[in-house]
């Protein structure tokens, strides 16, 4: 889970680290709509291990829906 910096709420699985010695360590992470993204480690918190969360997260689980996804969504909420 990131907690901080522009990917703030997100949730997904560490890809990859990369040790940048003198500067930020960065790491890449991977949501389960399969969109992949990087912050520093000072912004990452872990909430369990591999797949399955030691916590319950609220909806929408933690992945970013773009623009026009989110459109659609709160138009279909309103319609009904």
């Amino acid at each position: 889970m990131v907690n901080a910096g522009n990917n703030i709420g997100r949730v997904g699985t560490i890809v990859n680290r990369e040790k940048h010695p003198g500067s930020f360590e960065i790491v890449h992470i991977k949501d389960k709509a399969g969109h992949t993204f990087a912050t520093r480690l000072q912004n990452v918190f872990v909430i369990g291990t591999g797949g399955k969360e030691w916590i319950s997260l609220p909806k929408g689980n933690g992945i970013k829906l773009s623009i026009i996804e989110d459109r659609n969504l709160r138009m279909a909420k309103n319609k009904k």
